[in-house]
């Protein structure tokens, strides 16, 4: 058991965007050692079929095991969808924790509410969300806002640039000054909520599903006795398909940006 404890946690996304949730991670489990692995090379999932995303996160999962991860976070709103059944029902020993868009939390807050869901395409497309929006919809006004190419040009960084700016103004502006609350279904887009208040107007709540993924990951380490038990703080290793310094440096930066 000691052995398994002292094991890796191996979180995977389409490509930087699941750093948002790792970043919770390792707030929430600050002794844990973490393995970062982005598909940059095969971004952005929520563009990809349903059979692509659970094939990439099969591969992906199998290295993380055959590496010795002892639990594996799925830090990408589509690929839980797509992929988290199959990999808990092919791997029914390890913990596997997904995330989902936080529309029950943004649901309670604003129980009569009007609330946008931004996410992928394939995300608001497949069962999951739709069961997720008649459970916790209830008397809401909940919005859903595919948002095609976002993801991708969060990928590429300069997260100031104008065009950026203007991508988000496209995709959410008719809601301005509208809303009560934002639901960011797609584990980019936490590192552009200053882009999208700036253009909705202020006041407007933000929920997105890091918190409770860690949270999760928590409860389902320690019901395994997979808790690490050390003194020194969490590793925090990075890798991706697009195995570039450039890239890996671009990891790096978005896990230690500002918040």
């Amino acid at each position: 058991m000691g052995e398994a404890r002292d094991g890796f946690v191996g979180v995977f996304d389409s490509g930087l965007g699941g750093i948002s949730v790792l970043r919770a991670l390792v707030e929430e489990l600050p002794h844990e050692d973490f393995r970062y692995f982005g598909d940059s090379a095969n971004a952005p999932y929520g563009e990809k079929t349903e059979a692509q995303v659970l094939d990439l996160s099969r591969r992906i999962a199998d290295r993380f095991l055959a590496d010795g991860a002892k639990a594996i976070v799925i830090a990408c709103n589509t690929a839980t969808s797509a992929s988290a059944a199959t990999l808990r029902a092919a791997h029914p020993d390890v913990p596997i924790v997904g995330i989902e868009p936080a529309l029950k939390p943004a649901a309670r807050a604003f129980p009569h509410g009007r609330i946008l869901v931004m996410a992928t395409e394939m995300t608001l497309h497949l069962d999951k969300y739709h069961e997720l929006a008649r459970a916790w919809g209830g008397e809401c006004e909940v919005i859903p806002v595919p948002c095609p190419g976002l993801a991708a040009r969060i990928e590429r960084g300069d997260l100031d640039a104008p065009d950026l700016g203007e991508m988000v103004e496209g995709l959410v502006g008719g809601y301005a000054g509208s809303v009560d609350a934002v639901v960011l279904g797609c584990t980019h887009y936490p590192f552009v909520r200053r882009q999208i208040e700036r253009v909705l107007g202020p006041g407007v709540a933000f929920f997105d599903g890091g918190a409770g993924t860690a949270r999760q990951l928590r409860k389902r380490l320690a019901e395994e006795g997979l808790a690490a038990v050390r003194d020194r703080a969490g590793r925090v290793e990075f890798a991706s398909s697009l195995d570039t310094p450039d890239e890996l440096g671009l990891y790096r930066s978005f896990f230690h940006m500002e918040r």
